[in-house]
């Protein structure tokens, strides 16, 4: 409960948090992660080919079970939780300088938090994308052709591959996205990594940009990461239950007040 303390106190002299977080902050929404115990690819290695750019444009049966995965994936039914609506009542503070979310999920907007703070830097499951001219329909609309029939839906503009609008394996990530990411991390006072293994490149150096600026270095994660090592707290509690003892509205605007 020390470090949980000591965590707090920080949050609540700060003036620009960035929190950067993966899958585990959504778990507790019913929302499988990857690589934990109960993950996606721990119990089929097998479904990372899915994920990986050159399997889904090479092969139609890799496509035809990502649409399969999409359509029955758990962000449509579900909400956030404490650990998401914790980090509303940062912005609410006035604290939260910008989330940076490694999830598609948009939890964090379903939550409360403003569009315009949230940096998708691998892309959202609410859109889709045609790999060949570029078109961007509704997710819900071509969900409705994979319903209707459509094991493997086309674009109707020009017959090419679609693609949810998310960053893949073997994919880059989009420059300005990228760039708006390492700007948050450079510019915070407190760098909060939150339910991330920290293990996908280059969104976790991004510990080390924060860290080369002065931030305090919190990694809150139930399994270790490469870079705890590097951080000023590590906590491994519950994410969900966590992240409302040490994000306190009225501890932050009395310290703030006071100094």
């Amino acid at each position: 409960m020390e470090a949980e303390r000591q965590v707090a106190a920080w949050l609540a002299e700060a003036t620009k948090v960035t929190v950067l977080t993966g899958a585990g902050i959504s778990t507790d929404s019913g929302i499988p992660d990857f690589r934990g115990p109960n993950g996606l690819w721990t119990a089929d290695p097998g479904a990372q080919r899915l994920f990986t750019l050159r399997d889904y444009l090479t092969d139609s049966q890799v496509r035809i079970a990502a649409w399969k995965i999409r359509q029955a994936h758990a962000a449509w039914t579900a909400r956030p939780n404490p650990g998401h609506e914790a980090i509303v009542e940062l912005e609410n503070n006035g604290q939260l300088r910008a989330i940076i979310t490694q999830n598609i999920d948009g939890m964090h907007q379903l939550a409360g938090n403003s569009e315009d703070l949230v940096i998708e830097v691998h892309g959202s499951l609410y859109e889709v994308e045609c790999m060949s001219c570029g078109a961007l329909t509704a997710m819900s609309d071509t969900l409705e052709r994979v319903t209707a029939g459509e094991a493997d839906p086309a674009c109707l503009r020009c017959g090419g591959i679609l693609k949810a609008r998310t960053v893949s394996f073997g994919q880059p990530l989009e420059p300005a996205v990228l760039q708006a990411a390492q700007a948050a991390a450079q510019d915070c006072q407190v760098f909060l990594a939150i339910g991330t293994s920290l293990t996908v490149q280059p969104v976790a150096s991004l510990v080390d940009r924060a860290a080369q600026h002065g931030a305090k270095i919190v990694i809150i994660n139930a399994e270790p990461t490469p870079y705890d090592q590097k951080a000023d707290a590590r906590l491994s509690s519950p994410i969900s239950e966590v992240l409302p003892r040490i994000i306190s509205s009225g501890e932050a605007t009395d310290a703030r007040s006071a100094s």
